[in-house]
């Protein structure tokens, strides 16, 4: 074969290979494209009239729910209610110093893309603010995302939370940075799989012991984690994420970029927030 025939292939195998990488290039844009697209759209309607019975409205992007005017979680002697909880029924989980001049509220579902987000974005930075006495964080768990999309991954997932809160307070926070960490697309109820909620809970140091597990495969903490959705879902907050601190609400997304606020940005809204409380 003669030089420029060798050439002439070498030529037209690169431009093959750029040609192909380009249209690889071109469908990752594209796709990721269209996602931001729906979750644009979707935070539209974070904002939601209340009615009498729970309402969501959730897709590829925000999960909105509205109050319902149900139980706010009350406890029940059948209800195996995790110790380490605080609230109405130990609907609610604290972490960080019990005397903290400061309250942050963090309403959240385990399915939720956009707390998902947040998480990866500014989670240890939020956590690390209750670690120094900033505030305690008051967590108000929702299920919800299960009856919009079908499935019982949240559900599952805060059931799980509860054994681990009820090991310690800081286990669930751990299992919690590890649940967000491991999220799959919310059209896939992964962690309705027990199986592979204990896969993920063995990533938390010490955590799955004999007696947790027992409680994970027999479903211990489903009745809490009812009650809880229950509680969620009178609240009176639409959607999630949600954070509140001192009652008032943080606007932790850029309204033009709809990504979440920066670590420091964050850090400086919460300085802010209760220097003007004062």
């Amino acid at each position: 074969m003669s030089t420029d025939s060798k050439n002439s292939r070498n030529s037209s195998n690169s431009n093959g290979k750029r040609s192909y990488a380009r249209t690889e290039a071109r469908d990752r844009l594209s796709a990721e494209r269209e996602r931001e697209q729906r979750v644009a759209a979707l935070r539209k309607k974070m904002l939601i009239g209340i009615s009498a019975v729970v309402v969501v409205a959730v897709g590829a992007g925000v999960a909105v729910a509205a109050a319902d005017s149900g139980s706010s979680g009350g406890g029940s002697a059948s209800v195996a209610v995790p110790a380490n909880t605080t609230g109405s029924g130990g609907t609610v989980i604290t972490y960080g110093k019990a005397d903290a001049a400061n309250t942050l509220d963090v309403y959240e579902d385990f399915r939720c893309p956009i707390c998902d987000e947040l998480e990866k974005a500014d989670g240890s930075t939020i956590t690390a603010l209750a670690d120094n006495g900033t505030y305690k964080i008051q967590y108000h768990m929702a299920t919800f995302l299960d009856s919009n999309l079908g499935g019982s991954g949240s559900e599952n997932a805060l059931a799980m939370a509860g054994a681990a809160v009820n090991e310690s307070v800081a286990k669930f926070v751990q299992l919690h940075t590890v649940l967000y960490a491991n999220q799959p697309e919310e059209t896939n109820d992964a962690f309705a799989d027990t199986d592979h909620l204990l896969d993920l809970a063995r990533k938390v140091p010490g955590l799955v012991t004999p007696a947790f597990e027992q409680a994970v495969k027999n479903g211990t903490y489903k009745p809490w984690a009812q009650q809880v959705a229950k509680a969620f879902n009178s609240s009176g907050v639409t959607g999630t994420p949600t954070l509140k601190l001192n009652g008032k609400t943080l606007t932790v997304f850029d309204s033009s970029t709809g990504k979440p606020i920066s670590a420091a940005a964050y850090q400086a809204l919460v300085q802010q927030t209760i220097a003007a409380a004062k």
